[in-house]
């Protein structure tokens, strides 16, 4: 059967794909996603923000792939996820905040407002065998190492939060571990009053894009469902 290797310690992710049936393998990545950013920069020039999610996800999913923990170096039947989210606020990238002050300055400037949460997506196809796909013709198919991936993009509209639910919010420590210093999974969900596309996405994976990957190597999301 076919597993699902996710490249993220998040909780949220891990999560997300429980509630959708698939009980995923977890290992974390040791990507410097500033040394991964700066380089794609070199390369590339300046990265608009869904471009910048992809390349972090990117690097996430090959690191893992290329450095399988000790218990999973002879599996033959892996897909390797990995994922990244940054808010994009007034062409802004925001990703963690460094710490309270600055969750604190991101609350007050985001409150009231709208910004464009974007997770970015990679897929890299470790199974053994295979040959290149219908769906994707050209590409590399499954057990030959295809790798693909995009980017959820959702809008997320901010509660006109006082100061005061700022400072109760940073001071339980949640804002400080993730993305954009909020939540819609947790006590953020509060201060969110509206979102425009995929929920899932702002939590950090978006399950109708991973399944739209999926089926581009041939591996429907059922499989890969809990028996």
């Amino acid at each position: 059967m076919t597993r699902l290797l996710l490249a993220s310690a998040s909780p949220a992710r891990r999560a997300t794909l429980r509630s959708a049936g698939i009980e995923p393998l977890v290992a974390t990545s040791s990507v410097d996603e500033d040394a991964a950013l700066a380089d794609a920069r070199e390369r590339f020039g300046a990265l608009e923000p869904a471009d910048a999610v992809l390349v972090l996800a990117q690097a996430k999913a090959h690191d893992v792939a290329g450095h399988l923990p000790d218990e999973l170096a002879d599996a033959v039947d892996l897909v390797v996820l990995g994922c990244d989210s940054m808010l994009e606020l007034d062409g802004d990238v925001l990703g963690k905040p460094r710490d309270a002050a600055d969750a604190v300055a991101r609350w007050q400037a985001m409150r009231g407002r709208s910004g464009v949460l974007h997770t970015g997506h990679w897929l890299v196809d470790l199974r053994e065998g295979g040959q290149e796909t219908a769906a994707r013709p050209g590409a590399l198919g499954a057990g030959q190492g295809a790798v693909l991936g995009a980017t959820s993009s959702t809008v997320v509209h901010f509660a006109d939060v006082t100061d005061d639910e700022i400072a109760a919010y940073v001071a339980t420590g949640e804002p400080l571990a993730v993305a954009g210093a909020f939540t819609v999974d947790g006590r953020g969900g509060a201060f969110v009053t509206r979102i425009e596309g995929d929920h899932h996405g702002v939590v950090g994976l978006s399950l109708p894009l991973l399944r739209e990957l999926l089926a581009e190597i041939d591996v429907a999301l059922p499989t890969l469902w809990t028996r």
